[in-house]
């Protein structure tokens, strides 16, 4: 039986280091709002993702 997780969240963008804690997704701090939304623009491009903005100030890239 193959139990994949289909759904993964590939990059978190954020302007707030304070609101990312830990974890094993690779986390990218951008200098402001401009900057955080280049990084995750690139960052679906690169990695065929989607970006979701969680409202706080990150955005995660995730792969649907």
């Amino acid at each position: 039986m193959n139990t994949q997780t289909k759904n993964n969240i590939l990059a978190i963008v954020t302007i707030d280091e304070s609101k990312v804690i830990g974890g094993s997704v690779p986390t990218f701090l951008a200098r402001d709002e401009k900057e955080r939304e280049r990084i995750a623009i690139l960052l679906s491009k690169v990695t065929l993702g989607m970006i979701h903005d969680l409202e706080n100030g990150c955005y995660i890239i995730v792969r649907h």
